[in-house]
Formats: structure tokens, C-alpha cells, sequence
């Protein structure tokens, strides 16, 4: 387990994808700055984040998988500022629309990483921002732009190099069964809504990080890989906050920040494919650039860092159990027998 929190993968990602989504992150902000509404720039950044949903090696199959990324991206916000309006509401949508994500990626075999992870993030960080429903339409709209900015970066960068892999085979994914795939997205589904709810009960301020810490640590691919994940996540996390907080005691400018933004991104993209606990350390760091606003980090930046640590590890801990279920045959095999059981019932009074 030590060997993996430290170990550095071999990857055959191409160097420059890190830089192109370090830009298509960046360009949003840099127009919110320049128009003097960077909180605009930033939730446009958020949905720029659909570029890493680069997956294929063919132009077309590229383009058409990141076109339905891109309105899943825009979907999953959008249900989210709706449904804000009553937060005991919320996790329950959250859990349902989870489960919905989950299922539907992998019925479209859309399961290689990221997966799940943003569609679930931007949903989270939608429907835990203050209901207003005079500016839901004006939110919605910035973040699309971030989105179709993203969409036409990478369509200009794939004309570039899709040259040099055109005969590249694309990774084959294998289909999960529908009753694994369904009991897989309802233990999804019902970890981050307890995720979320949790956070409300405890009347966190950003109740979001919760249910994205969750799902970050649920990406594992097997149950000790999930808890080195935890682990990963909890240490980089301490090292990323403590790093964020000399940082904003330097009294960072805006401009600041939405260069350390782009570097951030860029750094992250770099390293998360070959060692995810270093990744986690600018991962924190950036996400704290990111989604909290500017007033935040420059006003009340020892408070801040505190209250980030408490919620990444409270999500830790839900993600660790979630993914704990996640791998647990006895669970599928029980779950397995009621959907049977419900299906059989369906039939019988459907006739």
C-alpha cells in the first residue's frame, strides 16, 4: 500500500493535453477578468472542464463523444440550479441523479476516467449554491460558454494532432451486466446523497466539497485501491490546504489567481494519470481556486483552509465506506436477487 501512494504510473497520454486543458480553463476566467465579472469567468471554467473528456483517437468519435459529454455537462448544472431551492430536497435529487449518470455511462460504455466524477461535481456544486431564480438562466448561460469554448478548442487541437494516432485502436471497454451496472449505480446514487446530507446536518457553508470528495475517492477500481485513494486523498489534501494558505497570505491579486489556475490545471492534468496522491496536492489547491469566491480567499483565508480540510475528510470517509460497499459481493448478490425478485412481481401484475 505505501508503494502505491508513491509510485509514478507509465502513461501514454501525450504531453500537451495537459496544456490544452490548463487554456480551456484558463481563457474563461482571463474573459471574466478582462470584463470585470470573475466569478462569471470561473463558473464558465467549471464547465470548460468537459475537455478532459477527450477519449477517442478518431475526429468524429471524438467530437460526438464530447458533444454529448458537453450536454450532459450542461444537463447536469442546470437540474441542479433548479433544484436548489429547498436544501432537504437536495440530496435527494443528488442521489437520484447520481444513480441516473452512473447507469447511463455505462450503458453508453462511456466509463473510462473521468467517468461519472464531473458530471457528479457539477451537479453537486449547482444544487448547493443559494436558489435565486432570477439568475439560475444567467448561470446556466456562462457556465455553456465555458463549455462551447472547451468544444471548440478541442476541435481545432484534434485537427492538429489526431494525424500522428489516426491508427491508434481506441481502449476497448468492456459492458458491465445490467444488474451489476444497476447495483453499482444505486450504491453510487445513495452514498453521495447521505454525502450531501451529512454536509447540510452539519450546516456546513460549501456543502458540495462533501459529496466531490466522495465521489473522488469512489473512482477506485477495486476496494484497496479505493482506500489508498482515501489515504492519498486525506495526506495530499493536508499538504495541498497548507500550501493554498501560504499562498493567499501573500495577498494574491485576482490576476493571480487566474494564473496560478491555469498552471494549477495544467500540473494536475500531468500528474493525476501517474500518481494520484501528489495530484491530490494540486488538486486541493486548485478546486480552492476554483469554486470558492474571490471575496474568500482573499478576506478570510485561515478560516477557509480550516473548513476545507474538515469537509474533504468527512467526504473521505463516506467515499471510503461507499466504495467499501461498492466491492462487496454480498451486496451485489443480495441486490442482484431483489431486482430479480421485482422483476418477476412486474410481470405478474403487468399481465
Amino acid at each position: 500500500m505505501w508503494n502505491q501512494l508513491f509510485k509514478f504510473n507509465k502513461t501514454d497520454r501525450a504531453w500537451h493535453l495537459p496544456v490544452v486543458a490548463g487554456f480551456c480553463v484558463a481563457i474563461p476566467l482571463l474573459l471574466g477578468f478582462l470584463y470585470n465579472d470573475i466569478e462569471a469567468g470561473k463558473l464558465a471554467s467549471i464547465g470548460a472542464l468537459v475537455i478532459l473528456y477527450i477519449q477517442s483517437n478518431r475526429l468524429v468519435n471524438r467530437m460526438m463523444i464530447l458533444m454529448v459529454c458537453s450536454f450532459g455537462f450542461i444537463f447536469s448544472f442546470a437540474i441542479g440550479a433548479v433544484f436548489s431551492f429547498n436544501p432537504w430536497l437536495t440530496p435527494v435529487i443528488l442521489a437520484l441523479y447520481t444513480f441516473g449518470v452512473h447507469y447511463s455511462l455505462n450503458r453508453l460504455e462511456l466509463t473510462r476516467p473521468p467517468g461519472n466524477f464531473f458530471f457528479v461535481m457539477v451537479a453537486s456544486i449547482a444544487i448547493s449554491l443559494r436558489h435565486n431564480p432570477t439568475t439560475i438562466a444567467s448561470s446556466i448561460g456562462n457556465f455553456s460558454i465555458g463549455v462551447i469554448i472547451a468544444v471548440m478548442i478541442a476541435f481545432f487541437y484534434s485537427i492538429l494532432v489526431l494525424r500522428e494516432v489516426t491508427n491508434k485502436p481506441d481502449v476497448i471497454v468492456l459492458q458491465k451486466n445490467n444488474y451489476l451496472n444497476m447495483t453499482e449505480s444505486i450504491i453510487f446514487g445513495i452514498t453521495v446523497g447521505l454525502a450531501l446530507l451529512i454536509a447540510i446536518l452539519l450546516k456546513l457553508e460549501n456543502p458540495y466539497w462533501v459529496p466531490i470528495s466522495c465521489m473522488a475517492v469512489m473512482q477506485g477500481v477495486t476496494a484497496k485501491h479505493i482506500w489508498i485513494r482515501a489515504a492519498q486523498r486525506v495526506l495530499g489534501t493536508f499538504i495541498g490546504l497548507g500550501l493554498t494558505w501560504f499562498i493567499l497570505q501573500m495577498r494574491i491579486t485576482t490576476l493571480g489567481i487566474c494564473i496560478s489556475i491555469l498552471l494549477l490545471q495544467t500540473i494536475v492534468e500531468f500528474l493525476v494519470v501517474r500518481n494520484y496522491g501528489i495530484a491530490v496536492i494540486f488538486i486541493s489547491m486548485l478546486t480552492i481556486f476554483l469554486a470558492e469566491p474571490n471575496m474568500n480567499l482573499i478576506g478570510q483565508p485561515d478560516h477557509l483552509i480550516a473548513i476545507r480540510f474538515f469537509d474533504i475528510l468527512i467526504g473521505s470517509i463516506i467515499g471510503a465506506a461507499g466504495g467499501w460497499m461498492l466491492y462487496h459481493e454480498q451486496i451485489h448478490f443480495f441486490t442482484k436477487k431483489q431486482l430479480l425478485k421485482t422483476k418477476v412481481i412486474m410481470k405478474k401484475y403487468g399481465h
